[in-house]
């Protein structure tokens, strides 16, 4: 019967004494092998075959002083617009040879403080976080490490952190000027919770000059199904609205599913707009208007702001990324009663 015990993980060592050179040759092989003569790298490289050695990514970063690892705090990992933000940034970091690690933050500043103190101690390079909302402790440990970090989805030129991202009053604006300019007076706004979400509060500030519209707010939580609740206390309201406004894609995911239990038409009875433009949106039924932020662009620019820090000492300036309305069918010109 073969063995089915584990073979011991070969290390430098090893590899060393079976091509009879020392460690330090070895080590200049995997690192320099421009400074090694062939024959010597030959039988290094002979060696590293037959042992099937796979140098550690920790006694590289030991030997280099590097880690090669970027830190990216997020909020959750539940929705795509995440997914596509991350995709973006490790894709352009991989070409730096840098790699991401990903924490999540429940949108607590607290979580994010202990998570990014954790980061810095496995060594990461530089850090991305989301909004400019923090706890005094995620800054002091910054500074503390004369740490590369890059504020995403918000932008604002005074932060005292380099950001990269989108107009949000402007996103709020963009949504709204739609609907009063298809005759909509009366409109709800379905928004989430406001507890340390700069980007939601920035959305509702876009909303205040309404002009002689009435706007009523309900709160819920990031999910299809709070969409669907939110719908539900809308439409059992005295006097229902002719749009709603959600401040995401994915509760205006919910409010559509929701309004066709009931079978309330869309855009017929009631208007449906959303920001975000995330993939399903396009394919919704009716296809979702909304406001296009382009979170995949800002995760490309995000990453090349702070590889180019880290690997070449270039702070960054900060980035506004343009935001656009994407007219669907979800959308329509206000009927009279």
């Amino acid at each position: 019967m073969a063995n089915t015990r584990s073979r011991k993980r070969a290390n430098l060592r090893d590899v060393a004494k079976l091509a009879n050179v020392s460690v330090a040759t070895v080590s200049r092989v995997l690192n320099t092998p421009d400074s090694v003569a062939e024959v010597t790298k030959a039988a290094v490289t002979a060696a590293i075959a037959e042992l099937r050695f796979v140098p550690s990514a920790a006694a590289r970063a030991i030997n280099s002083g590097r880690s090669r690892v970027v830190g990216a705090l997020v909020p959750t990992l539940d929705h795509a617009i995440f997914a596509r933000y991350l995709a973006a940034i490790e894709q352009t970091l991989s070409g730096y040879r840098l790699s991401l690690v990903v924490a999540t933050t429940k949108g607590d500043a607290a979580i994010e403080a202990e998570k990014a103190q954790t980061l810095v101690d496995i060594g990461a390079e530089g850090l991305i976080v989301s909004g400019v909302t923090h706890e005094p402790g995620l800054y002091d440990l910054i500074e503390r490490c004369q740490l590369p970090a890059v504020a995403t989805s918000y932008y604002d030129p005074d932060f005292h952190l380099p950001t990269i991202g989108y107009d949000n009053a402007g996103a709020g604006r963009i949504a709204l000027q739609h609907l009063l300019d298809l005759g909509h007076s009366r409109i709800a706004v379905v928004h989430g919770s406001l507890i340390g979400n700069d980007r939601t509060l920035a959305r509702l500030k876009g909303l205040e000059d309404t002009g002689d519209a009435e706007l009523s707010f309900v709160e819920a939580d990031l999910s299809i199904e709070d969409g669907c609740k939110s719908a539900q206390t809308i439409l059992s309201a005295a006097h229902r609205p002719t749009a709603i406004l959600c401040l995401s894609d994915v509760l205006a995911t919910g409010v559509l599913y929701e309004m066709q239990r009931q079978g309330v038409g869309v855009p017929q009875d009631v208007s449906v707009i959303g920001i975000d433009d995330l993939p399903g949106s396009a394919h919704a039924s009716p296809s979702l208007t909304t406001v296009h932020l382009p979170v995949v662009r800002m995760g490309h620019a995000t990453a090349v702001a702070i590889s180019e820090w880290i690997e070449n000492g270039l702070k960054p300036s900060g980035m506004l990324l343009a935001t656009e309305l994407i007219a669907r069918d979800s959308t329509g010109i206000r009927r009279p009663a």
